[in-house]
């Protein structure tokens, strides 16, 4: 193209995204959706929006480390700069190949997210993210630099600047300006510049070398010693306030070889697996994991399932419930924090909403009990992978020093999402049965999004990857630290590369490097996500062990259950006995107490022996039935009912015992006949303490009855799941998308359509204003002669906008018109025109 038909460049950034076609500009705003929240009137409003600070922020916290790293070189250039000159600071003098070959795919980056526009021959950051990034006293450049020599002396003398030129060898010269210029060549003259240094001692080359990387600025003395006089006196290091004095940075560039980075990073780390397990393996493991996932959560809600522990005034659990609730679990307290959590964000527990306010099961919790166990296991995922709430956090401490609780308010992290959606495509991306090691995923996670300012104090996104990693393994999306290929299917990913010969382990657990760019992952949809919830209980399904409907009784009073049991017989079973020892197979073991239990809830003892024999694959011992009869024999043979309370037994024999037992001093029992005892503590306390004596006593209504005690199951009114805190405005969908793209191309067809001399006004963006007969009359004849008009329009909402219109006919206070805006026949309320105006001759 030659230079007459090459288009002009563009002065703004709005006229730059003007060039930009609409694929282009869904780009942008699908990557910075802020920009479109609301969305902009026209093209110079989007441009104004993407230069705000805010903006600009947010989306240098989205660059990778050397799309990052070439902004901050930007931002070090001049202003235009061209790219060799961009290249030169990238690369330095050497030309790294690497730098080079990546350099126009961050360029392009920065130049997609509206942080650069301009062709190669003038590229300008834009000046916000320039504020952010030039080096200042303030705020040093992470590149090192200082400021330019220019920038350096201009609060200088210029009596000074003249002997600075001396010195340095230069001609003097009549005014300041041209002495700075002279010096800027001077130290931009790579010959000329090593035979200045030639000239220095060893020991000012020591001072510059100590400076040349960062922080540039230093501190002096009234009289500063040989060596730094040498070099304040050739400007090689100038002063910018008393006592202090800083490396320019022409000098600093000539001293790195042109590199604007110590170590620019144009390839993102690589992923290395720490082991290679066979993909069976990995398989069965996860699977493993996923099933004691489900029988963690079921015994979570069996313990609350009768009403759990208190909520806290201020929200969520008290230290002493979350220390209790990990007794009961088997686990450390911050495990249990994240199976709390995980069930609150399944829908599965929630506040009951009561005066005294506890946590309690939900209605959904019997639904997913049903439910077969893949499918609830993908349930418990599919809540997993898009919350927010973050159990790591529980036991810290937020910004007001206020102690984190699990379900407690403050959890909330809103990246926490898109690190564990990265760390597990990142997993995706490995060989089938490769573990990584976790430090390399760190790295690859801090090359992506690099750390700025005072984040690197707080590294959140690599604690948030971890605990992404512990809570795959717990889930069972990976086993032994590898993708499971249901954690594949879950995510979506396509299949994982075949293994490179490098990546073939010698043995169990050895540590090589696996050199790949790990698969990119879709963000799945909604519906996409349910498909492939569903596509991974699928391949769960056949991994996970069938439920058995049988256990083994022993003569040790035990019975063991080589698998997970079916859930009639476990309910039964878990009433009947006590666990003893889990794992692979679950001891029970049965007590006097167990057996009690089970002819509380409304067994008899034939009930109990019939269900043993029923259910046992060896014969029941006679130990067991021993203990079942001799428990039913006692069982409600002493009666309590409320006085205070009493004890009625038909053997005064018994009661005498009783009576005579110092154990039962605590309960106040006095005798009323032969055959009752009164009681000062209540009925339920009397049950207790005779229990705690070896009796069997039984509970009886105010009839004489025997009161049979069930559990009974408490439940919270129907709750929804918490729903996850989003990390900035969404994501825009293709619709919204296309709408918002036609409404901003629409706004700026109409404000920068050309209009006649002395019909428009003067300010850009401005509505016309005409009196309501000159706009009538102007609408009127544009129907006759078929012109375009130019008109501001005011909606219902009060919103004013600039549009476009061919009138076709007025008529009843309304104008009819093809809107070239968008791009249809539409009708116009005149009292709502602010204005017309019409257009120039040669309008396109």
């Amino acid at each position: 193209m030659s230079t007459e038909d090459r288009p002009p460049a563009p002065r703004s950034l709005a006229e730059a995204l003007r060039g930009r076609d609409d694929v282009s500009l869904g780009a942008l705003l699908r990557s910075r959706p802020d920009l479109i929240t609301p969305v902009p009137t026209d093209l110079t409003q989007l441009a104004t929006r993407a230069g705000t600070r805010a903006s600009v922020v947010r989306a240098l916290e989205r660059l990778d480390r050397f799309a990052l790293q070439t902004a901050e070189a930007l931002a070090v250039a001049a202003d235009p700069a061209t790219y060799d000159e961009l290249l030169g600071l990238m690369a330095g003098d050497d030309a790294d190949p690497a730098v080079a070959q990546a350099l126009p795919h961050a360029l392009g980056v920065l130049r997609e997210q509206a942080l650069v526009w301009g062709g190669d021959d003038r590229l300008r950051l834009v000046r916000t993210a320039r504020e952010l990034l030039a080096p200042s006293p303030q705020h040093p450049s992470p590149t090192g630099l200082g400021p330019t020599v220019q920038e350096a002396t201009a609060g200088m003398s210029p009596g000074r600047i003249q002997e600075i030129v001396t010195a340095a060898g230069l001609p003097s010269t009549h005014d300041s300006v041209s002495a700075v210029t002279s010096l800027t060549g001077l130290f931009t003259d790579r010959r000329r510049m090593a035979a200045l240094l030639a000239e220095a001692p060893a020991d000012s080359l020591d001072v510059l070398e100590r400076l040349v990387w960062g922080p540039p600025y230093g501190q002096v003395t009234a009289d500063p010693a040989p060596r730094l006089r040498w070099l304040l006196d050739r400007g090689l290091l100038l002063p910018t306030a008393p006592g202090t004095v800083v490396l320019p940075r022409e000098v600093a560039l000539h001293l790195r070889r042109g590199r604007a980075h110590r170590t620019p990073e144009p390839v993102p780390p690589a992923v290395e697996a720490a082991a290679v397990h066979r993909p069976q393996v990995v398989d069965s493991t996860a699977a493993g994991q996923a099933y004691t996932a489900l029988a963690t959560v079921e015994e979570l809600l069996k313990d609350w399932d009768e009403g759990g522990p208190a909520v806290l005034r201020a929200g969520g659990l008290s230290v002493r419930d979350l220390k209790r609730t990990a007794v009961a679990l088997d686990v450390l307290e911050p495990v249990a924090a994240f199976w709390v959590e995980l069930a609150y964000a399944a829908g599965l527990i929630a506040p009951d909403g009561e005066a005294d306010e506890r946590y309690a099961a939900t209605p959904a919790y019997d639904e997913w009990l049903e439910l077969p166990a893949a499918e609830r296991w993908s349930r418990l995922v599919t809540a997993w992978l898009p919350a927010t709430r973050t159990p790591g956090l529980v036991g810290g401490r937020d910004a007001k020093d206020r102690t984190l609780s699990a379900l407690g308010p403050g959890l909330d992290r809103s990246a926490a999402p898109e690190v564990r959606h990265r760390v597990l495509a990142l997993l995706a991306g490995l060989p089938e049965g490769a573990a990584p090691a976790a430090e390399s995923v760190l790295a690859r996670l801090r090359w992506e999004r690099p750390l700025r300012g005072a984040q690197r104090e707080d590294d959140l996104r690599s604690r948030l990857a971890g605990w992404a990693l512990s809570e795959a393994e717990m889930l069972g999306v990976t086993g032994r630290g590898a993708l499971s290929a249901h954690g594949r299917a879950l995510l979506g990913a396509p299949a994982a590369p075949a293994k490179s010969p490098e990546a073939e382990p010698s043995g169990p657990g050895d540590k090589l490097p696996v050199h790949h760019r790990p698969t990119q992952v879709p963000t799945l949809s909604a519906a996409e996500q349910a498909v492939a919830s569903t596509a991974a209980a699928r391949l769960l399904t056949p991994l996970l062990p069938e439920p058995l409907d049988h256990v083994l009784l022993q003569a040790d009073l035990t019975a063991v259950a080589p698998g997970p049991l079916r859930r009639p017989l476990a309910d039964t079973l878990g009433v009947l006995a006590d666990v003893e020892s889990k794992g692979g197979a679950t001891v029970y073991r049965f007590t006097p107490g167990s057996v009690r239990r089970a002819l509380d809830a409304g067994q008899s003892a034939s009930d109990l022996h019939a269900f043993l024999a029923a259910h046992s694959r060896t014969p029941v011992p006679q130990p067991l039935t021993y203990l079942i009869d001799d428990v039913a024999r006692r069982h409600g043979h002493l009666r309590v009912g409320a006085a205070s309370a009493y004890v009625r037994c038909d053997d005064d024999a018994v009661l005498n015992e009783i009576i005579a037992d110092k154990r039962a001093a605590g309960l106040g029992l006095r005798r009323l006949a032969p055959t009752v005892l009164a009681a000062q503590t209540d009925p339920a306390g009397l049950l207790e303490g005779l229990r705690a004596m070896g009796f069997a006593p039984a509970a009886e209504s105010a009839e004489g009855d025997v009161l049979i005690t069930r559990a009974h199951a408490h439940r919270t009114p129907p709750r929804t799941a918490p729903e996850p805190v989003p990390d900035g405005p969404p994501v825009p969908d293709e619709i919204l998308l296309a709408a918002a793209l036609r409404a901003i191309r629409a706004g700026d067809l109409a404000s920068t359509t050309p209009r006649k001399p002395g019909t428009a006004p003067e300010v850009n963006g401005e509505l016309p204003r005409t009196g309501s007969a000159e706009t009538l009359a102007t609408v009127q004849a544009a129907v006759l002669t078929g012109e375009a008009l130019w008109i501001g329009y005011v909606n219902a909402e009060g919103t004013a906008s600039q549009r476009v219109i061919a009138p076709i006919r007025v008529e009843g206070g309304f104008v009819t018109a093809y809107d070239h805006t968008a791009d249809e026949v539409r009708t116009y309320p005149l009292h709502r025109i602010t204005g017309v105006a019409e257009l120039a001759d040669d309008a396109g």
